[in-house]
Parts: structure tokens; sequence; C-alpha cells
């Protein structure tokens, strides 16, 4: 057996070489971690048991777990409750034009191709949820974080992540199955958590916030892992997904006016997981499956994108931008990624038609890195998307 600590140097060293070139040419590092992922697992270069010791994908799924958990952790500790409340009614208009039409959008794309509407529906939470990572990186990049425009696409991804694991929660009820009574008692038993974390939030939130601040250092990060591991282990328990209870337990430490700690103590220990959790993916992936639903990648990845800039210009209208702020605002909405990563994982583990384990998780790896590239391109072209836009309306 080789070295395993001289495996893991190198592939480490291999990973930040990848990523900086893949920032050199202005791209989502994420794309890149899923094709290590790939070229480092059972389909590529195979390294697994007989080089370090155990298989990969084993090695990989508890890291890749609290990936999953800081990933959505992080999401619900940007939801601000009273910025929300302060522009409620702006916030609304813009999330519901983004909502109507790029959610049914990716519905009717499932059911075209001849998905169940169960099936459909998964495939729509995929197309529908912008990647949070990627577009709070690319607007940093690209000079936009303090205007009225990122406030409008940051208040839309948090409607989008509140509406995407409000239906996952329900889809993931859904697939567990079993009898009428069965489903109602399991989505009544996930509606009693979500009611209690909320509960939680609204009240136990001081107590919390009590608790956390004398804590400093690597104690912050043990003791907020450890609750956000706990809430979304009950999650999981009680099958309304560790996804959603993760997001859940980061909007009670946003409550308990812990975003500043959380993100100076946390925000390292997400990204390293984070990396974890999409070279897992990646492992998992078997390059064949992927080429086997390119025509479905390629097909729904036209009409979604050209979805996502038509409704993100219109929720950028209804929220109050000018005409080239909400051509930006659609170009920033287009990638996918983390949650949509999420839920291809959680099918893979519990789906129950080839369609839900082996169909969707592949078409996913496929579209987010179609969309996080393209996204990317479209994002910083914004500005010329918007002076085509001009030149157009003028004749």
């Amino acid at each position: 057996m080789a070295n395993p600590l001289l495996v893991a140097g190198v592939s480490l060293l291999g990973l930040v070489a990848l990523a900086l070139a893949a920032q050199r040419v202005g791209q989502s590092v994420i794309p890149t971690y899923i094709l290590a992922g790939v070229a480092l697992g059972p389909f590529g270069v195979g390294l697994g048991t007989d080089t370090v010791g155990v298989a990969l994908p084993t090695l990989l799924s508890l890291p890749a777990a609290l990936g999953v958990v800081l990933l959505l952790f992080f999401v619900g500790l940007e939801l601000s409750v009273d910025e929300l409340l302060a522009e409620r009614r702006a916030f609304a208009l813009a999330g519901g034009v983004d909502v109507g039409v790029s959610l049914p959008l990716g519905f009717l794309v499932g059911l075209a191709v001849g998905f169940t509407p169960l099936e459909a529906g998964f495939l729509a939470l995929v197309v529908f949820n912008s990647s949070t990572v990627i577009i709070a990186k690319s607007v940093v990049d690209a000079g936009w974080l303090g205007s009225r425009t990122a406030d409008a696409i940051f208040g839309v991804v948090v409607v989008e992540d509140i509406v995407t694991a409000l239906l996952f929660a329900v889809l993931s009820a859904l697939v567990a199955g079993g009898s009428g009574l069965d489903l109602a008692r399991s989505l009544g038993v996930g509606v009693v958590f979500l009611l209690a974390v909320v509960g939680v939030t609204l009240r136990g939130a001081d107590r919390l916030g009590r608790a956390f601040r004398p804590l400093r250092g690597d104690l912050f990060v043990v003791a907020a892992l450890g609750v956000a591991a706990f809430v979304a282990g009950l999650g999981a328990l009680t099958r309304t997904s560790e996804a959603v209870a993760a997001f859940l337990a980061g909007g009670l430490f946003q409550n308990a006016d812990l975003t500043a700690e959380a993100e100076r103590y946390l925000a390292p220990v997400r990204d390293v997981f984070a990396v974890v959790f999409f070279v897992w993916v990646g492992v998992q992936t078997d390059p064949r499956v992927v080429a086997d639903v390119t025509p479905l990648v390629l097909g729904a990845g036209a009409v979604t994108l050209a979805g996502q800039l038509v409704s993100g210009y219109y929720a950028g209208r209804a929220f109050g931008l000018d005409a080239d702020g909400a051509v930006r605002m659609g170009a920033a909405l287009t990638p996918r990624g983390e949650f949509s990563l999420v839920i291809a994982a959680f099918l893979t583990a519990a789906g129950t038609t080839p369609t839900l384990s082996e169909t969707i998780p592949a078409f996913t790896v496929g579209y987010v890195l179609l969309t996080s590239v393209a996204g990317s391109v479209l994002l910083h072209r914004a500005d010329d998307i918007a002076g085509l836009r001009h030149r157009v309306a003028s004749r």
C-alpha cells in the first residue's frame, strides 16, 4: 500500500493547482473539484482501498456529509429576517416572478422527457435553485457587493433556498413512500420537526446566543459544528432531510446574532469540507452515465438558462431595478451548484427508481458543470448583454 500521507499531499496540492487554473480563466472552482473527484475515483485512477486502505467514497462520506451541513448552514445564516421584513413586498414580488417562471419550467422539461410527476419535481428543484456559493463569489469579483443589484440578487436567492428547502422536504417524504397513512405520518413528523426548529429559532435564539458568546476559536467551531450536525441528524431521522435541517440551524444562529462569529470561525472549516463534498460527488460519478444524459443536459440547459435570464430580468424589474441592473441580476442567477448536488446526493442513496437514483444524479453533475461555467461567462458578460439589449431596443 502506498504512503497515504504522501498520496493525500499530492492530491490536495493537485486540487489547489487545478483551482488556481480555473480562477485564472475566470471560472468557478466547483466544476474543477467535481472533475478531480471523477479522475481520483473508481472510474479514473481508482484511488481507494489499495492506496489509502479504505474505499474512497467511504473515506469521504462523513466529511462530505459535514460539507453539506455547513454549506446549507451558511445559506440559512445569510437569511436576515429583519431585512426580508423591511422589504418584504419587493422581495416577495421578485421572488414570486423568479419562482413562477423557473420552477414550472423545470417541471415541464421533466414531463416532456417522460419523467413521472415525482421525478419531474426533483428535476425542477435541480434546475431551479441558483448557487449561493458561485453567485456570492462572482458578485464580489464583479464589484457589485453593496449595490442595490446585489441586494436584489441575494434576496431572490434566499427566496429560492426557502422554496427549495420546503419542496425538498415534501418530495423527500414522498420518496420514502409506504402507504398513504405512512406518508401522512412521515409528513406530519417532518412538519412537527420543522415547526419545532422554527419555534426554537424565534424563542430560544437568545439563550443560544448567551451560551455561545463566551466561546472563541476552536471551542466555537466544535460547538457550532456539533449543533449543526445534531440538528441535521434529527432532520435525517425525521425524514425531513439533513439539508433542510442544516438550513434552519443556520437561521437559528443568525437570529441569535452569531453571524459574525460563525463567519469568522466557521467559514474556513466550511470551505474545506465543501471541497471534500464536491470531490465526493465526482468520485461517485460514472462519466459514462453522464455521457448518456448529455442530450438531456444540453436541452434542459438551453431551455432553463434562457428561462432564468428572462425570469431574473423581470424579477429585477419587479424589485425596482433599472433595465441594466435587471440584466445583471438575470445573468447572476444562472449558475447552479451546491443545493442541486445535495439533492443529487440524496437521490443517489434514497432514489426508488433508476431515474431517481441514476439518471437525475448523473444529469445534475453534467448540468452543474454546464451552468457553473456558462453562468460565470454570462455574469462577467452582463454589461455586454445589457448593451446588446440597448441596441436591440433602439432599433
